[in-house]
């Protein structure tokens, strides 16, 4: 079976690399919090050209604690888009705080100037803009001069957009602060989990070092509300560290097999993204079709594994009862019925990636 992403192959290629950090670690004796953290804290700030960043947990920490530290609380308002996995929704759930949601572009999947302009003059009090699928969105720095101007708070979700860029500056740059996950499959992955907090703000930066350690201000004095222990291992931090070279190079081989299925598949019934340029890394490659179960039974059948990211937008989740009950996301609820995810990552052959093409191109709905 082809699977959507092969994490073997990954370790497999950097295991010398691997092995000696894990081994430095070890040897160390320091395994939290330690100068393997602050190393990739500092070299990863410094790809990105930020101030700080700041490691957490998880990716979802990272949205949680960063809009914390921006100031959300129990009863805020922030507005994000439903179509992205329901993350930003968990964090505001821990924070007591409620979204509002906003509809995407369809060929992008990212929220627009428009939707960000009808959230704000809602009264939201922070905006979370996901760069979905690694796809940096493309009103990002409207967006954020735009909140700058109406002193609401912008918070980048960039979990599936390492190394994005727009016009040569990073995502994760225009807004207040961003979020980022270093889950094993995103593109650039631990061996477990980890996240981070990036922003050029001091103020933020230290709030979310607080939050991350029992909102300590010294050792057992306890000061900040809303805090958790979310730290990344020294472990994870060692492999980050080793793994960042070559992002870029990674990225640049997800974005080749992507216009290799944008050029080759070639199908009346599936639509294919047309992203390319340093704004798409290519996290996911996701095409759409009417008939959308027919194609992924389809492709199991003939041995190619392919996903639904996401089935359920947010504002249909269970967890949320009636209370969006009267809202109408006509673009998300479209393209729930509608995507597929293609296998795509870096060590992917070429053969491997024709064979999905063919697969595609023979499909008979």
């Amino acid at each position: 079976m082809q699977q959507i992403n092969d994490l073997s192959a990954r370790i497999s290629g950097h295991s010398a690399r691997i092995k000696a950090a894990l081994s430095r670690v070890v040897d160390s004796g320091w395994l939290v919090l330690g100068p393997e953290v602050k190393g990739f804290e500092a070299a990863f700030a410094g790809y990105l050209g930020t101030g700080d960043c700041v490691t957490v947990a998880n990716g979802t920490d990272a949205i949680e604690l960063a809009l914390r530290a921006l100031g959300v609380g129990p009863g805020s308002k922030v507005a994000t888009v439903a179509n992205a996995g329901m993350y930003t929704g968990t964090a505001l759930a821990a924070i007591g705080a409620s979204p509002w949601f906003m509809d995407v572009d369809f060929d992008s999947r990212n929220v627009t100037m428009d939707e960000v302009v009808r959230a704000v003059e809602a009264g939201v009090q922070a905006v979370v803009v996901t760069h979905l699928y690694g796809l940096a969105a493309r009103d990002i720095a409207s967006i954020a001069g735009y909140c700058r101007q109406k002193g609401v708070w912008l918070l980048e979700d960039c979990a599936q957009a390492h190394g994005a860029r727009i016009d040569g500056k990073h995502v994760g740059t225009f807004g207040d602060a961003a979020s980022f996950s270093f889950y094993p499959t995103k593109n650039l992955g631990a061996l477990g989990d980890g996240g981070a907090v990036v922003t050029d703000l001091p103020a933020i930066a230290e709030r979310v070092r607080l939050l991350r350690q029992y909102g300590w201000t010294a050792k057992y004095r306890v000061q900040a509300h809303g805090a958790r222990n979310s730290r990344l291992d020294e472990l994870q931090a060692a492999i980050l560290s080793e793994l960042l070279p070559f992002l870029d190079a990674a990225n640049t081989q997800r974005r080749a097999i992507s216009q290799r299925y944008s050029t080759g598949i070639n199908h009346p019934l599936v639509k294919v993204p047309n992203h390319d340029g340093e704004g798409y890394v290519a996290h996911l490659y996701v095409v759409t079709s009417p008939d959308r179960d027919l194609l992924r039974e389809h492709l199991r059948t003939v041995g190619i594994a392919a996903e639904v990211h996401y089935p359920i937008p947010d504002h249909l989740q269970p967890v949320y009862g009636d209370s969006y009950a009267g809202l109408k996301l006509e673009v998300t609820e479209k393209l729930a019925g509608e995507i597929l995810t293609l296998p795509c990552y870096p060590e992917m052959s070429g053969a491997a990636v024709d064979a999905v093409i063919r697969a595609v191109n023979g499909w008979r709905a």
